[in-house]
């Protein structure tokens, strides 16, 4: 047993009579609590929340963890990150400042092909240890649960490879890895050159690398990216279909560079979520809200690509989706690993008020993940004891404070996972 106390707000996330996302205006009902208050955790899950003078007597005596008049929050879910890369790509960062095209730079063996060669020629030590340092960089925000693609290996052994290096280094920094499998990211070198090629590595994704990841539950998701240039609608809909027959979840990287279809696929597959999202419309909006496909916003992307088109998320959350955001933490398109830098963009520029942007990043996260709302991304009796504290005396402050890192440490109590 463990009680927090010294706490002067907490923001809950758990509005009552209210199961499962946070959708429309009620996105903005965070559920705060003011006051002198505590929580009590037993076998790493909340049993109270309220006053200090309210705490029930079997914590009487219960260990203290002193929040000094802290704000809490559940922990941060961070429902789309590539955790797993060995080294940046600010050469690339300094290419494009001087005007040099995202296309122009993949044709000189740039963006994901330089960071597939990084992750081949890794070591596993190496690559373990990229991948917690990483990791590290985004438990240090106030994350404790983080979704975490392959994509860089692009080849059966690598993508293995880099599955295996989020599960193990999550577990060792105490996070919850929800493991993606993203073969489908990029053509690799050795399957490039005519459609015939790209067919190959499409039925390699489908019949060799999705069976593997799934198999014992080293992956639980699969990704795919379909965008002009990268993996047709056709070829983004087999995937699709096979990780389904494998027994992984799906999701989608859609409608980022142009409107190609890729989310509308998405909702005609069933899939949890299309992410990116910066050129969806009202058709698509309604599609995905029909077939319950979350939209995932990442709006760090759309900034370090210096884009001039941003998801509309006051258009969707209008729509009724249910609407997340995500820090796309990878090293080439947004090496940016704080929340609340996010959480700001999101306001400036996708029409989020401070508030759902929060909830885009608790509870509404842990629905895009499919985790179980009433366990994960809230405060209330049952959840997750899975915490964020904040030195600021608002919630609203997370995304103001651009840039700052806010959190001042992450709570998770034994059992936690279980």
């Amino acid at each position: 047993m463990l009680v927090l106390e010294n706490l002067h707000r907490i923001v809950t996330c758990a509005p009552p009579g209210v199961s499962g996302p946070l959708l429309g205006e009620r996105m903005g009902d965070l559920a705060p609590v003011d006051g002198d208050l505590s929580v009590a955790v037993r076998e790493g899950r909340v049993a109270f929340v309220g006053a200090r003078a309210n705490l029930p007597a079997e914590f009487k005596s219960a260990p203290r963890h002193d929040c000094r008049g802290l704000l809490l929050t559940p922990a941060l879910i961070d429902c789309h990150t590539h955790p797993a890369f060995v080294r940046s790509r600010a050469d690339e960062f300094e290419l494009r400042l001087a005007g040099a095209s995202y296309e122009q730079i993949a044709a000189q063996g740039g963006g994901i092909l330089s960071s597939m060669k990084a992750v081949r020629e890794s070591s596993d030590a190496e690559l373990l240890n990229a991948t917690r340092r990483n990791l590290q960089r985004l438990r240090d925000h106030g994350v404790a649960v983080a979704e975490g693609k392959s994509g860089y290996g692009l080849n059966l052994e690598h993508e293995l490879r880099q599955l295996r290096a989020i599960r193990d280094a999550g577990q060792s920094l105490d996070m919850h890895t929800i493991r993606t499998c993203l073969a489908a990211h990029s053509f690799p070198p050795e399957f490039r050159g005519d459609d015939a090629r790209r067919e190959a590595y499409v039925a390699e994704v489908c019949n060799n690398i999705l069976p593997a990841a799934a198999q014992g539950g080293l992956a639980q998701r699969a990704d795919v990216f379909c965008e002009q240039g990268v993996f047709t609608v056709p070829q983004a809909t087999a995937v699709a279909h096979a990780a389904r027959r494998h027994g992984l979840r799906v999701t989608v990287h859609a409608e980022q560079l142009c409107a190609f279809g890729g989310a509308a696929m998405a909702a005609g597959v069933g899939a949890d979520s299309a992410d990116h999202l910066e050129f969806a419309d009202a058709a698509t909006m309604a599609a995905m809200q029909a077939a319950g496909t979350s939209a995932v916003l990442l709006p760090g992307s759309t900034y370090h690509l210096r884009m001039n088109q941003w998801a509309d998320g006051r258009a969707m959350i209008n729509a009724g989706l249910c609407v997340a955001l995500s820090t796309d933490f990878n090293p080439g398109s947004s090496p940016i690993p704080n929340p609340c830098f996010i959480m700001n963009l999101a306001v400036m520029r996708c029409g989020l008020t401070p508030a759902q942007a929060l909830c885009a990043f608790t509870r509404n996260a842990a629905h895009a993940l499919r985790l179980d709302t009433a366990q994960w991304g809230l405060i209330a009796v049952g959840a997750r004891a899975a915490f964020a504290l904040w030195d600021v005396a608002h919630e609203r402050e997370l995304a103001y404070y651009a840039g700052a890192n806010l959190c001042a440490g992450v709570i998770k109590c034994q059992g936690w996972r279980s």
